[in-house]
């Protein structure tokens, strides 16, 4: 990972895409809402959302808000635009499915996300599962300069800086990590085709510090908590250890609380070679929950419409 400089004045257009994720159907089943993390693409949940399709619950991926535009739209961005992309595709699934219970789940400040959407909703979320959630960054893999991003938060060099991802990009499969570093070694910073399928190489500062605002929220939101919560992390996480996970899980004010960790697999479990246990492992928690909160849904009213 290198840190690059890039200025330029140049105003960039927003972009007309299609790109909006995916949704697998399963008439009258649970719904599953997966989250991809920051910089990154439904691709990252893609696998466990196919998973658990095949165990009988709908599955939606929603693309968070700008993921899809030029990196110098995207790193204007708000941490509250990314949830309103997670809190929209809530309300659209619960306004036509209110007698099926709705869960949410997340790989890296996507599993943050889904725990500002359990705070929001406790009637209607019937239970969170954050993979490699990340509250700050202890990981192998971390850059001893990283301690010093505060320094630009409060500036306007944020929209400046960016990080270059580098080698293993949170992934330990050797082939899976060889099609990505084809493409982020010679990936320029306003590429955007293949950033639709990887990722974006480069990632804003000012999104870095968009996410330190986003944890110091859910870090306050934690007690309040009450849904079942489970947490999957990697013991070789190279970007954050499960000191992370330990913490939700110590602080969240849930009843039903499990941390299970997996030992094959970087940060992006939800791809790694820990994949298919991860999956099973979502499954059996939503399982344990679905066919008590589809009963209780019924005596629930639904939040069709966003407050002012």
């Amino acid at each position: 990972m290198s840190v690059k400089f890039h200025f330029e004045f140049k105003k960039v257009a927003r972009l007309k895409t299609q790109e909006n994720g995916f949704y697998l159907k399963n008439e009258h089943a649970p719904h599953v809402i997966l989250i991809h993390g920051l910089t990154g693409t439904p691709n990252e949940i893609a696998f466990v959302s196919g998973f658990l399709n095949k165990k009988g619950y709908a599955t939606y991926s929603p693309r968070l808000a700008n993921h899809d535009q030029p990196v110098e739209i995207l790193k204007r961005s708000k941490w509250q635009d990314f949830y309103g992309s997670v809190r929209e595709a809530f309300l659209k699934i619960e306004s036509t499915h209110t007698d099926q219970p709705i869960f949410v789940a997340g790989v890296c400040i996507g599993g943050l996300l889904s725990l500002c959407l359990a705070a929001e909703f406790p009637e209607r979320i019937a239970g969170v599962s954050c993979l490699a959630p990340t509250l700050f960054y202890d990981g192998w893999n971390v850059p001893w300069y990283r301690c010093f991003l505060p320094l630009a938060y409060y500036t306007p060099l944020k929209y400046f800086f960016y990080f270059k991802e580098g080698p293993p990009y949170g992934i330990k499969n050797e082939a899976l990590r060889k099609r990505v570093d084809a493409y982020y070694q010679n990936a320029d910073i306003h590429d955007l085709k293949e950033a639709l399928q990887y990722g974006y190489p480069y990632i804003p500062v000012s999104l870095l510090y968009q996410q330190q605002l986003l944890i110091k929220h859910v870090i306050r939101q934690l007690p309040s908590i009450r849904v079942p919560v489970q947490l999957i992390h990697s013991e070789e996480d190279d970007a954050a250890t499960v000191k992370n996970s330990e913490l939700i899980r110590n602080r969240v004010g849930s009843k039903i609380k499990e941390l299970i960790t997996v030992k094959n697999s970087y940060h992006l479990i939800s791809i790694d070679n820990d994949k298919i246990f991860v999956g099973q492992k979502m499954a059996e928690f939503f399982d344990r929950f679905s066919k008590q909160t589809c009963n209780d849904s019924k005596n629930i009213s639904s939040h069709s419409v966003l407050p002012s």
